[in-house]
C-alpha cells in the first residue's frame, strides 16, 4: 500500500483514507478535513496544525474523543467564523458495541460498574432493537463529558468522585444499519445529528437487548459532505506542507 494510501488509525474497522486530493493554497480561510488520530485529543489536532502552517486561528468544528479516530474539520484563520455552522451537519459514525459489561464512562477507557450476561441473540432481534432508537431520541447526558452544570464540566465533578446530576438531552438518529455482531459484539453505522453521544447511544442498545455493554471502536467517517476517504493524516498533511514549504503562511496571520 502506497503512503497515500495508508489507513487512518481505525480501532478494529477497516477504513481506507486514500488522501487524492491536494492541499490547495493560501491555507487561510480553508476548511481542513483531518483524520484525527487514536489517543489524540482535538485541541492535539488544532495544535499540531497550528505549528505546521503558523496561521495563528485555528479551530475545529465538533469535539472527537481521544479513543475515536476519524474526520475532524478544522478550520483555519477567517473560516473558524464558520465553525458553528459546520457542527450542526450531520454526522455517520462506525461504532462496535462491546457487550457483557458497562463502564462508568460508557467506553474502553472506564471502570466496569456492571457485568451481565449475554443472552442468545439474533441478527432480526438486533435489527428490530436499533430501530426502537430511529428518530428524535431523549439521551442520558455522559457524567464523564464537558457538559456544564453551573459552570462546571460534568467530567470534573466526576472526576473527583462528587455526585453528578441527571442530565437529558434531545438528539436525532437517522439511521442505524446493524453491520456485523457475534456472541460478545455489535458493530453498527449510526447517521445522526449534533450533540448526539454515541457511547450513550451504545449503552442504551446493549441495555434494549437485555444486556449490558459500552463503546470498544468509533470512527467518523463523515460530517455533512466531507468524507473519509478525503481526509488527510497529519503525516500527510505534515508532507504535503514540507514540500512547498510554510512561506504562504508567514504574512497570513490573524
Amino acid at each position: 500500500m502506497a503512503e497515500a494510501d495508508q489507513p487512518c488509525p481505525r480501532g478494529k474497522f477497516q477504513v481506507a483514507v486514500m488522501e487524492k486530493k491536494s492541499l490547495q493554497f493560501p491555507l487561510d480561510g480553508k476548511i481542513l478535513a483531518v483524520c484525527k488520530p487514536r489517543d489524540w485529543t482535538s485541541f492535539d489536532v488544532v495544535n499540531k496544525i497550528r505549528r505546521l502552517t503558523r496561521i495563528k486561528k485555528v479551530g475545529h468544528a465538533g469535539t472527537l474523543d481521544p479513543f475515536a479516530t476519524g474526520v475532524l474539520l478544522i478550520c483555519l484563520g477567517s473560516a473558524t467564523r464558520q465553525s458553528a455552522t459546520l457542527m450542526n451537519l450531520p454526522k455517520e459514525y462506525l461504532a462496535e458495541i462491546a457487550l457483557g459489561s458497562e463502564t462508568d464512562t460508557q467506553d474502553l477507557t472506564g471502570k466496569v460498574i456492571a457485568e451481565k450476561r449475554v443472552p442468545s441473540l439474533d441478527a432480526g432481534q438486533i435489527e428490530a432493537t436499533l430501530q426502537l432508537f430511529i428518530g428524535e431520541i431523549e439521551q442520558e447526558i455522559p457524567a464523564y463529558s464537558a457538559a456544564k452544570v453551573e459552570g462546571k464540566r460534568l467530567y470534573k465533578l466526576a472526576r473527583k468522585g462528587k455526585e453528578v446530576p441527571q442530565l437529558r438531552k434531545k438528539v436525532a438518529i437517522y439511521r442505524i444499519d446493524l453491520l456485523e455482531w457475534g456472541a460478545d459484539f455489535i458493530k453498527i453505522r449510526v447517521a445522526c445529528g449534533r450533540g448526539t453521544y454515541v457511547r450513550t447511544l451504545a449503552r442504551d442498545i446493549a441495555r434494549k437487548l437485555g444486556a449490558a455493554g459500552h463503546l470498544r471502536a468509533l470512527v467518523r467517517t463523515r460530517v455533512g459532505d466531507y468524507r473519509l476517504e478525503d481526509a488527510l493524516t497529519i503525516e500527510k498533511l505534515q508532507e504535503q506542507l514540507n514540500q512547498t514549504g510554510n512561506d504562504f503562511a508567514a504574512n497570513r496571520q490573524e
